[in-house]
C-alpha cells in the first residue's frame, strides 16, 4: 500500500484557468491539464524569482518533489505552445496557505506595485 500524497501548500489560485489557441474551433483540440501545484511552482520560480529551495519550502515539500512538479509543469507549457494544445489548470493535491498577509492580495498586483517603486 502506497503512502498518501502530502498536500502542497498553495498561496494563490490562478485567476485564469484556460489557455490555448484562439483562432481554431476548440472542438477536437487536445487539452492538457496542469495541476494547481504545477501552476504554483511556475509562479514561484519563474515569476517571483524564488530559487528551488525557497519554492519547495513555500509549497511545504522536498526540493526533489518540487523539481519533479516544476519539470512536468514546464513540459506542459511547452507542449501547449509548440503543439497548439489547450491548457487547463485544475485539481491537484493542495491546501490553501493560512498566511494572513496573503488574504486579499493577488500576485500580479504585488509585482505591479514593486515595478512602480523602481
Amino acid at each position: 500500500m502506497s503512502r498518501p500524497k502530502r498536500l502542497r501548500r498553495v498561496c494563490f489560485l490562478p485567476e485564469h484557468t484556460s489557455f490555448g489557441v484562439k483562432d481554431v474551433i476548440l472542438e477536437g483540440v487536445e487539452t492538457i491539464t496542469m495541476t494547481v501545484e504545477e501552476y504554483e511552482s511556475i509562479r514561484l520560480i519563474d515569476l517571483d524569482g524564488f530559487d528551488q529551495e525557497k519554492a519547495a519550502m513555500t509549497l511545504d515539500i522536498s526540493r526533489g518533489t518540487l523539481q519533479r512538479i516544476y519539470h512536468k509543469a514546464k513540459r506542459k507549457v511547452a507542449e501547449m505552445l509548440v503543439c497548439g494544445k489547450q491548457l487547463i489548470i485544475d485539481k491537484g493535491d493542495y491546501r490553501m496557505c493560512d498566511h494572513p498577509e496573503h488574504e486579499h492580495v493577488r500576485p500580479c498586483q504585488n509585482n505591479e506595485q514593486d515595478a512602480k517603486k523602481e
